[in-house]
């Protein structure tokens, strides 16, 4: 990782604010092995983030192309939802994972087609079906919480593989997947190509519109595995709750990663980092005992800080300031 790359501002905070909470508690970085498998806060942290992970994952590459997608959370409870139905019918459990994911492509279809094909902005493209999703969501459901039992499905969220949580690592693999997709051959720069300057991307030969639709077909995928992953947590799908704000977090994410939401370049490893800061600073002042109404004060804070610390001009004034005093200092 290049020294002058945004990535490095995240990884410090959340280097900070785990150091702040091994001060306090020294048992924070502790972990143990109980019948194979490994337990501890950081364990914790892994596996409770893994879903915005997985969707801030998403989320980068439509920040990529200049977009967003607002619908995600609603997605989410899509997804949730068509996984609780066919649980509940004993449908296999291959079908019932290709129908959380073929749920957030066909959403994420829908707005490739409002953006890249007809042209509407982003924001209220994705707007559509963030609003009608959550309403989708309470049809399938019936406006119900749908319970149910099912050892295989609930392994995705609580199951352990090779002594870790499965969640945590299916997000590495995809996270692995898809830097080599976009590393590894030509698709990240036509998304940065994109992101940039669409209109002289497209006379560069790069199909503009299309990787606008593979993008968010692809962050709509990530919802659907993230819906059937937070049904899976809670072995239930509630349409009212599921994937609450969590696109809000997604976003958060991939800022505080480096991923400008002009578009262009964008930060995979960042986004997965900036959504470990989140999990551990909601972790965190929780910890602390800090009220849940009053807990996104701080937290939009400490985003605020780690944000600007990424503007090179703020960076560089904060030198010098500092720079100043301490020749004063010294004098």
């Amino acid at each position: 990782m290049n020294k002058r790359s945004p990535v490095w501002w995240p990884a410090i905070g959340l280097v900070l604010l785990i150091a702040v909470n091994a001060v306090f508690d020294p048992g924070f970085l502790k972990l143990s092995f109980v019948d194979g498998h490994l337990y501890g806060t950081p364990v914790d942290i892994f596996n409770q983030g893994s879903r915005v992970m997985l969707l801030a994952l998403g989320m980068t590459l439509v920040i990529a192309t200049g977009g967003v997608d607002l619908s995600v959370g609603s997605v989410v409870a899509v997804s949730a939802a068509v996984c609780a139905q066919l649980i509940v019918r004993e449908t296999a459990l291959p079908l019932v994972i290709a129908a959380a994911i073929g749920t957030g492509l066909v959403a994420g279809g829908l707005n490739a087609l409002l953006v890249a094909r007809l042209g509407i902005q982003p924001i209220v493209a994705t707007l559509i079906l963030m609003v009608a999703g959550r309403g989708v969501a309470q049809l399938i459901t019936d406006g119900n919480v749908i319970l149910f039992s099912h050892d295989g499905f609930e392994f995705l969220a609580k199951g352990h593989l090779f002594g870790l949580p499965f969640a945590a690592l299916l997000v590495l693999a995809l996270f692995g997947l898809t830097h080599l997709a976009l590393r590894k051959t030509a698709a990240g720069l036509f998304l940065e190509a994109v992101g940039d300057n669409a209109t002289a991307s497209h006379f560069a030969g790069v199909a503009a519109a299309r990787t606008k639709a593979l993008a968010y077909l692809a962050c709509g995928a990530c919802a659907g595995m993230t819906g059937a992953l937070a049904a899976s947590h809670i072995a239930a799908a509630d349409a009212y709750q599921a994937g609450i704000n969590m696109e809000l977090d997604a976003i958060f994410a991939v800022v505080i990663g480096g991923t400008a939401l002009t578009g262009g370049r964008f930060y995979l490893l960042g986004s997965l980092i900036g959504a470990l800061f989140l999990q551990t600073l909601t972790l965190s002042m929780f910890y602390f005992g800090v009220p849940p109404a009053v807990a996104p004060v701080p937290k939009a804070v400490l985003i605020i800080v780690v944000a600007l610390l990424q503007v090179p001009a703020l960076r560089r004034r904060f030198l010098q300031l500092f720079k100043g005093r301490a020749k004063e200092a010294t004098a």
